[in-house]
């Protein structure tokens, strides 16, 4: 799988003129992408991690290899002045070498308002493996024209990630009982070192709780209230704790779409895990899967491509809903609706498409070997239609 890394190419690329940071989720191939892939290009590169104490040495000492091309910082964004030292160096060496920054979501927060590095870097997120990225599908794309979607049958390959997910070593090992124990030692490291390190929660046992219950609550709408009675604490904790979660890409939120055809809903959203495998319940896990590549396939429209993409959900105050909707500049490209095996298409579809003009709206079921046009509705099997993705 190490040659088939979706972002590799374009950090070469991006490499040409600029800084590039990538930030993602624990294990998700950070560092393998910078030390594997990346550095065919660039054999001649330097790793730091800033977890070593050598390495930590050598960056506050600012001393590199004289035959070097290519400097990659890890984790540094543990140190406090992280984006100082990255400037200065930057600034004196970039004629002289390429850099690479890659760390936690942490890194995702500190690039945000006020930065000192503008101007300097491209972001990217790394996600877990998709079904276009594992198949090696080639799609094409192009905002507000109707995707390309592969003749191959990838059943195989999609039950292989339904059930375990998208994250580099399970998805290999396919392995129940790795599964398992890599869940558990993930979240704990997640919880007992990541979080206790760069936040500060005093209760972090309660917090792993409220991730426990994350998992009963994806593709439903997110209540704080009910979280809060739920663990017996206040909102202001709940409130806190999701968001250190999410930053930490634990789970994402998306939000309703806003506009005034469909009298739509502007408060809660709706949560998804960035490790669909850990949700139990099937019809609930097959839409975290829609949902977590849909996303992946924003943040590239955003990163790469410099589009302003968001991925949302349709719901009116009459309760139709629809589970995901693609635009650009808040215009709608094309809606998703997620169903195991349902094959009667979803009237709130015919409702959205017909209120918002939605050029294309998709029924996507688990059922393989579908693809039929029901009155300009499209139902399409899981495994063909996220093969026109990233």
């Amino acid at each position: 799988m190490e040659k088939q890394r979706y972002l590799t190419e374009h950090i070469i690329q991006d490499l040409q003129d600029k800084m590039v940071f990538l930030g993602g989720a624990r294990q998700v191939g950070k560092t393998t992408l910078a030390q594997k892939l990346i550095t065919q290009k660039y054999p001649n590169f330097k790793y730091f991690n800033w977890d070593r104490r050598d390495d930590r040495k050598q960056i506050l000492n600012t001393t590199y290899p004289a035959d070097t091309d290519l400097l990659i910082f890890d984790e540094i964004h543990k140190y406090k002045g992280w984006k100082t030292l990255i400037k200065g160096e930057y600034d004196t060496y970039k004629d002289r070498y390429k850099f690479i920054v890659t760390g936690s979501a942490r890194l995702n927060i500190y690039r945000k308002g006020g930065d000192s590095l503008q101007g300097r870097y491209h972001y990217y997120t790394l996600h877990p493996f998709s079904l276009a990225e594992i198949t090696g599908a080639k799609s094409t794309y192009t905002p507000f024209s109707e995707l390309s979607f592969s003749d191959a049958i990838n059943k195989t390959e999609f039950e292989a990630l339904d059930t375990f997910g998208g994250f580099p070593e399970v998805l290999i090992k396919q392995n129940a009982r790795f599964l398992r124990r890599w869940h558990n030692e993930r979240n704990e490291r997640l919880f007992r070192e990541d979080i206790r390190d760069l936040e500060n929660v005093r209760d972090v046992r309660t917090m792993q709780l409220l991730s426990d219950l994350l998992q009963q609550k994806v593709g439903s709408l997110l209540s704080i209230n009910s979280l809060r009675e739920d663990l017996a604490v206040s909102h202001r904790a709940v409130k806190s704790w999701l968001d250190i979660l999410e930053s930490f890409y634990y789970h994402f939120r998306i939000y309703p779409f806003h506009a005034q055809e469909i009298r739509s809903l502007k408060k809660e959203p709706k949560i998804y895990l960035f490790d669909w495998s850990e949700v139990e319940n099937e019809p609930a896990r097959f839409e975290n899967l829609i949902a977590s590549h849909l996303l992946k396939f924003v943040h590239f429209l955003k990163e790469n491509q410099g589009y302003k993409a968001e991925l949302n959900f349709l719901r009116n105050v009459d309760k139709k809903e629809v589970d995901f909707l693609i635009s650009i500049n808040k215009k709608p490209w094309f809606c998703v609706e997620a169903k195991l095996n349902e094959s009667n298409i979803s009237p709130a579809l015919f409702y959205f498409k017909e209120r918002l003009n939605i050029p294309f709206c998709f029924q996507v079921i688990k059922t393989p070997g579908i693809d039929l046009l029901k009155k300009e509705i499209r139902l399409i099997s899981a495994d063909k239609f996220l093969s026109a993705l990233i």
